[in-house]
């Protein structure tokens, strides 16, 4: 299944993985399909370790999000001995708060990063990664320290659409 992101810079092209993924593809359909994700701000950038543009809050607060949540799946795996995995670029990955609250926030990852394994892959970044470097490029705010806050190029998510390969 594919998804365009139609936002205010251009179009994001995903590809997301149902079969490995099911609840969390299901539930960002869902609410594509409601128009949930239309009009909002990717209110997160962070441009240090973590290479993510963060996105799906309606409140853009980074603390919004439907009126449910549910678990994590497809969790990657740590290398032995380490505490994190690599999220790779290209990634589609959940965002949340701690275990079972997934809910719409997602991130796309623009270049390789290293998270806790705590994220639900749900897909990857088919095109559209220049648009994310060049938003990478300009930086952000630095509202949440270093690196890590507003995009200062704002990403206005105009449209989802959900279409078939």
């Amino acid at each position: 299944m594919n998804a365009t992101l139609t936002t205010n810079l251009g179009t994001i092209e995903l590809s997301l993985d149902g079969a490995k993924a099911p609840c969390t593809v299901g539930s960002f359909t869902y609410l594509a399909g409601k128009d949930f994700f239309d009009q909002t701000q990717c209110h997160r950038l962070t441009t240090g370790a973590l290479k993510v543009l963060q996105c799906g809050d309606p409140t853009g607060t980074g603390s919004g999000g439907p009126a449910y949540k549910y678990a994590e799946e497809n969790l990657p795996q740590a290398a032995s001995g380490r505490q994190t995995a690599v999220y790779a670029e290209g990634t589609l990955g959940t965002a949340n708060a701690g275990p079972g609250t997934n809910g719409s926030q997602f991130f796309m990852v623009y270049g390789d990063s290293e998270l806790p394994p705590n994220y639900t892959v749900f897909g990857k970044i088919t095109s559209g990664m220049n648009l994310l470097q060049q938003v990478a490029k300009d930086g952000s705010d630095n509202s949440n320290g270093e690196g890590d806050g507003a995009p200062k190029n704002a990403v206005t998510i105009q449209d989802v659409t959900i279409g078939n390969n």
